[in-house]
């Protein structure tokens, strides 16, 4: 028996050799992306490339499962991989301390992946991971926006061409039409978005957005099974 055995029993020792096998680059360690990258680890995932240059703030603590008032101040991408060690020794997890943008995403090798995770908040960043995965032919899975919002059961998995509500989901729809993108699986929201509470906290010229425990965590754990699942080959309807 080992700390996969459990999972074993779900997907087979198969599985857990396609799992052993993989290497998941998980863009953005926040709310959405540092709850995946933690289930892709306690799932048996062998390799990890976790992408983010921002450090932990007080500010995450409310959120995000690296967040503790003893890391504030380090990379999220460091303690991810400290907790990633102690989850599975074996896991080759390797950090990028660098914000992913469409300047510097030549300097990523996509064809190392076997799948993307797309965790982070800007649209322009989406867009590149999307076309980049389609150039090297690699599987990808979008969050939407998770911000906002208050109930974490409104989640869904879907085509980008198929959502509605998500604010976000409608400007990517739009933008991938335009380049010619034919289908793109995200994990998004029904829920409408709520208005924050009046705050003098700011971030640039625009509201930080208002967010739980409980809501960008689950749509990370959607997006690790999602992950999953597709590098094993199980379908929602087995």
């Amino acid at each position: 028996m080992d700390q996969f055995s459990r999972t074993e029993l779900l997907i087979g020792r198969e599985g857990m050799e396609k799992l052993r096998n993989s290497c998941v680059a998980v863009f953005g360690i926040g709310g959405v992306g540092g709850h995946a990258a933690e289930a892709l680890a306690r799932s048996g995932v062998g390799a990890l490339d976790l992408i983010d240059s921002d450090t932990i703030s007080i500010t995450n603590i409310n959120r995000q499962i690296i967040a503790t008032l003893d890391k504030v101040g380090q990379y999220k991408t460091d303690v991810m991989k400290e907790r990633i060690a102690v989850i599975n020794p074996e896991a080759q997890v390797t950090v990028h301390r660098r914000f992913f943008l469409p300047e510097n995403s030549d300097e990523f090798d996509f064809t190392r992946y076997d799948y993307i995770v797309d965790a982070v908040d800007t649209v322009s960043a989406k867009i590149e991971l999307v076309m980049k995965a389609q150039a090297a032919a690699v599987p990808i899975i979008c969050s939407m926006g998770a911000g906002n919002k208050l109930d974490p059961t409104a989640f869904e998995t879907a085509d980008i061409y198929e959502t509605s509500v998500c604010p976000l989901a409608r400007v990517m729809r739009a933008e991938l039409r335009k380049r010619g993108v034919k289908k793109l699986k995200v994990v998004y929201s029904k829920e409408p978005s709520i208005t924050p509470l009046p705050s003098d906290e700011e971030c640039g010229k625009r509201t930080v957005p208002g967010s739980t425990a409980f809501v960008p965590s689950v749509a990370g754990l959607i997006i690790a099974g999602e992950v999953v699942k597709d590098l094993c080959g199980i379908s929602n309807n087995r």
